[in-house]
């Protein structure tokens, strides 16, 4: 070979089997076929679920941290390892005590608003306000409690009667207006003093007279136009629960208590009649054990 002469390299290349492609469309058609079957399946999901559990769904996916914060397997800080609730008959854990508690809060409001609607009435209308001295309001946990007192001066019931005094069905009739507008059911309790009942035959006494008095306000409410269904229960204690701050005489201790029930008072109520047709319900699981350095009474 001279000098000077170029040197021709030439590269060949390898000529690559091309790949078979022909199944991929396969591959895309699955994955397809599987996001439409789980979009369906959430679809089913959504529609035989309730609201609770669409806006648990819904809260899961807005703070998906929140699962792992409350060290669980739901968007949810209970202790309850059931999402629906515990399992104690009050339903005080999970989320359904939650709601009840939500709307728990809500009547509570409505109770306040109530009793700042009849504190108004009571200024405004002459068969209230003329016997301001005589009404006692109260918001408690049980609801709102309107109480109905005597005074020396002006008794509310005939004296050892269980008929009202006019001015009672006044007071009784005003007050109707408002308990309408409320959903809640009432419980009616009477009260007398401590004095013996005087004219009473065949064991007639304060116990017959405060229940007396009680069932009487229910009737003179009833013929207001308040529904007789909204009573839950009437009932006299006779002189077994004085104001505080009185003397078992004191004619403010004659009155008439009419509790505007919360939801959760009305549900203690019915339980109380639940748990009598269940009576060993709660002591099935109970173990009675003889406290030590006590003796039973048996050898």
């Amino acid at each position: 070979m001279k000098e000077g002469t170029p040197v021709i390299i030439v590269r060949r290349r390898k000529k690559h089997k091309h790949a078979h492609h022909g199944g991929t469309w396969k591959i895309a058609y699955a994955d397809f076929i599987t996001a439409m079957m789980a979009f369906f399946l959430v679809m089913w999901l959504l529609s035989q679920s309730t609201a609770q559990q669409r806006e648990m769904i819904a809260d899961y996916f807005r703070t998906p941290l929140k699962t792992t914060l409350a060290q669980g397997n739901k968007a949810s800080l209970s202790d309850s390892v059931i999402p629906g609730g515990g399992d104690d008959l009050m339903k005080q854990q999970g989320e359904v005590f939650k709601t009840k508690l939500d709307d728990l809060k809500r009547q509570l409001e409505s109770l306040k608003r109530a009793k700042h609607k009849l504190q108004q009435m009571i200024e405004s209308d002459p068969r209230l306000n003329n016997f301001k001295s005589n009404l006692l309001l109260t918001l408690t946990q049980d609801g709102l409690l309107i109480q109905i007192t005597d005074s020396q001066q002006r008794p509310m019931f005939k004296l050892g009667s269980e008929h009202p005094e006019p001015y009672m069905f006044g007071i009784l009739e005003a007050l109707v207006p408002l308990l309408n507008e409320l959903t809640n059911a009432i419980s009616l309790t009477g009260h007398t003093d401590s004095l013996p009942y005087a004219g009473g035959v065949n064991g007639y006494s304060n116990w017959e007279l405060s229940a007396g008095r009680a069932n009487a306000t229910r009737r003179v409410l009833v013929n207001g136009g308040l529904a007789d269904d909204r009573f839950l229960r009437v009932i006299g204690t006779a002189h077994r629960m004085p104001l505080e701050e009185s003397t078992p005489a004191d004619p403010r201790n004659r009155r008439i208590s009419i509790l505007v029930l919360s939801q959760m008072k009305e549900q203690e109520i019915q339980m109380e009649n639940t748990l009598a047709q269940q009576p060993d319900a709660l002591l099935q699981d109970v173990s009675i054990q003889p406290v030590q350095g006590y003796s039973d009474g048996i050898e």
